[in-house]
């Protein structure tokens, strides 16, 4: 392991929170290289191998995903080969480069059936091909470089960057629309920008290598985080109905409770982020005002 951080290399780096981790680094003066799947395809061994020995990065972190939930049923294999190969690719390069690897999970590898916020060793029992390949990536870093990584499970992550949950409810609000919205499956909004600054303490703390739940405080159900999203819009929250979700059937099973623990972030010394609705209240103006730039809304 490098004692002294000179240079971040990010993986996904086109995505929502490797943008999000671009804007943090800029902040904190740190040195990056931020690269998509159409610079170093995470697939192919060789090719991060190889990038990693000419980058030499004191960090890596992989936000590299497939994220379509639904799409991976049908498409478990290609899921696999990015979700699982891809984590075992970069775990195997990051360990060869004495890197320290940041892996980024979900909280899909979980059944979905606790009743209390769920700790970072609790047992996973994935219920859908998405959560399966996400734990076979995790299990894949723990293989290939247990003592040299971090694996960061996240859930419900929105920024104002890419398409997300809190994207598309801000722009039905503004537009003054009625939604109807799932109201029986738990979890914890995250502000990406909260998760970016989350990793960085995690490296920059030296947090002992495990597992770490990257969210924000507090739970909500989809309904109440929609609603929360009309209200901060002064929003008629009239417009914002309650559903089972059995109104909405989708390809993929959703874990019906997926609130995280964060035990071990507060074993390392470090605080938990901050509840959901503080960090959405302070994600909102940019949020609107991009849907009002670029679709004048």
């Amino acid at each position: 392991m490098k004692g002294q951080i000179t240079v971040w290399l990010i993986l996904g780096g086109e995505g929502q929170l490797g943008r999000c981790l671009q804007q943090t680094l800029l902040a904190r003066e740190i040195n990056f290289i931020a690269v998509g799947s159409n610079e170093v395809d995470i697939t192919h061994k060789d090719e991060v191998s190889n990038f990693v020995q000419q980058v030499s990065p004191s960090v890596i972190v992989n936000a590299a995903a497939w994220t379509a939930v639904d799409a991976a049923e049908d498409n478990e294999e290609a899921a696999y080969a990015v979700n699982a190969l891809g984590a075992a690719h970069v775990a195997y390069a990051a360990h060869l480069a004495k890197s320290q690897l940041v892996h980024v999970s979900t909280d899909y590898v979980f059944s979905g059936t606790a009743q209390s916020p769920i700790s970072e060793d609790a047992p996973c029992a994935p219920v859908s091909a998405y959560g399966r390949t996400k734990l076979a990536g995790e299990e894949a870093v723990r293989t290939h470089y247990a003592d040299g990584s971090l694996i960061v499970r996240t859930a419900w992550l929105y920024s104002s960057l890419g398409a997300n949950f809190a994207l598309t409810m801000a722009r039905r609000a503004l537009t003054h629309q009625p939604v109807r919205v799932v109201n029986d499956q738990f979890g914890q909004p995250t502000f990406a920008h909260d998760l970016a600054e989350h990793i960085a303490q995690l490296v920059h703390h030296k947090a002992p290598s495990g597992t770490y739940h990257g969210t924000n405080a507090g739970h909500a159900t989809w309904y109440e985080f929609a609603r929360e999203i009309y209200d901060l819009l002064k929003c008629d929250l009239d417009l914002v109905t309650p559903v089972p979700g059995t109104e909405y059937p989708t390809r993929a099973t959703r874990p019906s409770y997926s609130v995280l623990g964060h035990e071990r972030t507060h074993a390392a010394g470090l605080n938990e982020l901050r509840d959901w609705k503080v960090a959405l209240a302070d994600a909102m103006p940019a949020i609107a005002q991009k849907l009002k730039m670029e679709e004048n809304l």
